[in-house]
């Protein structure tokens, strides 16, 4: 018989699969959403879209996925997360798979509605599980490895999709991205499998109601800084491919490996800084100010960044601009959910985090169509870059003036 101590390193080494299972899903997760970028130089030209018609097909991701976020945190604190996790990953599989298969605007709307609906787990379902089952002095870490995942999705999904669209076209994108997503459930599966039972499972003794989540004016406060944090990181992973190559002429090699950068980058500084925040606190550092600054500086050095990139006059300035971007979402992508698990506490993280990621995910349905709009009436991105900018410097002010004192709110 496993004696107490046994039965915990066992409980520990089984959180740590499911927590790297987590950040894997996260990863799938933005190598799926961002493959209709990667695709854009050929699909668009394949299909006869406008840069109108392409944003609206961005923008309907988040048609479904930012809403849902609200319904999907409610049932995480009500329900087995794991479980969840496994159905919202087949169906966002499949969504992407069926993708390759497009011949007109309509069918890839409701695809990637499809897609939305899938991926609106992922956030909402990883904050309860970290809130509930990770300690404080492993917070940054555990983030990290989302945000990390976050970043290395697109990273990734631009490499691998790069060379799938130089060598076979755009639409084998979608079908070998779909298939590598589906064997995610087979892992998931055996690590999940006791969490599964009613034993052993994420708790959901008494959970907040959300009329009571949206009462609260921090979490608003939350969700403006998360629309603020979120749209230049969109605005890159959409139209980042279709710039370099349509109006800077880059190829699609060398438009593979300068976003690719962008986004290691921004893998590289999140798990950096994930362990440093922890490691600040374990030394006795104030959390919710080290987490505080971190975003400031997050979002300042983004908005910087991105009025670099517009500015940059050959490949080695861009490139040093793209890399200064990553730094800065790798700041943003460990500290924001970090603090949001703060605020909320165990019992109300999947429905304040489903809340935030909600409003904060309006940025991609807002973004891209105002970006699409702005390159077929006005012929230019200026404009469109000079935006992405602004709301990330404004989020900097946001967190220094408006979000309040960071700690657990009684709910």
């Amino acid at each position: 018989m496993a004696t107490s101590g046994e039965a915990a390193r066992v409980s520990g080494t089984r959180l740590f699969w499911v927590v790297a299972l987590l950040a894997l899903s996260v990863l799938l997760n933005y190598v799926d959403r961002g493959a209709i970028g990667v695709a854009a130089p050929l699909m668009i030209e394949e299909l006869d879209f406008t840069a109108t018609e392409f944003g609206t097909a961005v923008s309907a991701f988040f048609w479904v996925y930012a809403p849902l976020c609200l319904f999907v945190g409610w049932l995480c604190d009500r329900f087995c997360v794991y479980r969840m996790f496994a159905a919202g990953i087949a169906l966002w599989a499949l969504a992407t798979l069926l993708t390759g298969f497009v011949h007109g605007l309509a069918l890839l709307v409701v695809l990637r509605l499809l897609l939305g609906l899938g991926e609106s787990i992922a956030f909402p379902g990883s904050s309860k599980i970290f809130a509930a089952e990770v300690p404080a002095h492993h917070r940054g870490s555990a983030n990290a490895l989302i945000g990390a995942a976050l970043a290395f999705g697109p990273a990734v999904g631009v490499l691998t999709g790069g060379a799938i669209l130089e060598a076979l076209g755009w639409r084998p994108i979608f079908w070998i991205f779909g298939l590598v997503t589906l064997l995610w459930l087979v892992p998931w599966h055996f690590a999940s499998g006791p969490l599964r039972s009613d034993r052993v499972t994420t708790p959901v003794v008494d959970p907040v109601p959300m009329r009571r989540l949206f009462a609260i004016p921090t979490l608003w406060s939350m969700g403006v800084a998360h629309f603020m944090s979120n749209y230049g990181f969109y605005f890159l992973l959409a139209w980042l491919p279709l710039y370099l190559t349509k109006t800077l002429g880059y190829s699609i090699a060398e438009m593979t490996l300068l976003t690719t950068l962008s986004f290691t980058t921004q893998g590289v500084s999140a798990l950096v800084v994930g362990r440093l925040s922890d490691m600040a606190v374990t030394r006795g550092a104030d959390e919710a100010r080290v987490r505080r600054w971190l975003m400031i500086a997050g979002q300042a050095l983004l908005g910087v960044a991105v009025t670099g990139i517009w500015f940059a006059s050959d490949a080695w300035s861009l490139a040093c601009w793209l890399a200064v971007a990553g730094i800065g979402t790798g700041f943003v992508s460990v500290n924001l959910f970090a603090v949001a698990q703060i605020f909320a506490g165990p019992r109300a993280a999947g429905g304040w985090v489903g809340i935030q990621n909600a409003i904060g995910n309006a940025s991609g349905i807002v973004g891209p169509l105002i970006t699409g709009i702005i390159v077929d009436q006005m012929g230019s991105y200026g404009l469109a870059f000079g935006i992405a900018a602004g709301v990330a410097i404004a989020g900097a002010i946001w967190w220094l003036l408006v979000i309040p004192p960071i700690r657990t709110i009684e709910t």
